[in-house]
């Protein structure tokens, strides 16, 4: 079993990124968000708000503008699987993989089924944009896989990731690599 991160690791960019910049394109009412969300990321520079807060707060400034979310998810990724790496998705997928990412559950669901692996993610309301749990960043990622399947913790096999923040899962596997664009590194964790 291996487990992945999705966004830079085998997704080449930020798909939240992505679909925000999607959506200020196809539905012009979520363009009010735009500085909204720069106040509530300079917020959380300023540590007024914490990541998750500033995360719920621009999903709930754009999200409730979208008038069809299946079908604009449904165009999105269209548009956007293109940017699936190819040594994933050729190369590494198995079927008993797990995806486990920050971004929003209902996001990444999509590709996850059209790519038949298993997805752990932050859980968002794609109607309002409030968080139904926390932040899967972090140790929250080592919580949220034991939760799923706690046999998963010693069966990891492989772990792959672009982030540092994600050394609590990369700790538990017998192998973890380091993704930077599609060089695959190896990881040795401390």
């Amino acid at each position: 079993m291996n487990i992945y991160d999705f966004d830079k690791t085998v997704y080449n960019g930020d798909s939240t990124v992505d679909f925000y910049k999607f959506c200020l394109k196809k539905y012009p009412k979520t363009r009010s968000s735009v500085i909204k969300t720069g106040w509530y990321f300079f917020m959380m520079m300023l540590r007024v708000y914490s990541k998750t807060q500033c995360k719920e707060k621009f999903y709930m400034s754009f999200l409730p503008r979208i008038p069809d979310m299946e079908k604009a998810l449904e165009d999105f990724w269209a548009a956007h699987e293109k940017n699936m790496k190819k040594w994933y998705v050729d190369d590494k997928r198995r079927p008993d993989d797990i995806i486990i990412s920050a971004s929003p559950e209902f996001l990444l669901r999509p590709m996850c089924e059209r790519l038949g692996v298993a997805l752990l993610a932050s859980r968002v309301d794609s109607a309002t944009g409030a968080y139904t749990g926390r932040n899967c960043r972090g140790e929250e990622k080592v919580r949220r896989l034991k939760e799923y399947m706690p046999e998963a913790l010693e069966q990891m096999e492989q772990f792959y990731s672009d982030s540092i923040a994600d050394t609590p899962l990369a700790r538990l596997a017998q192998e973890a690599y380091m993704v930077k664009g599609d060089e695959l590194l190896m990881w040795v964790v401390q």
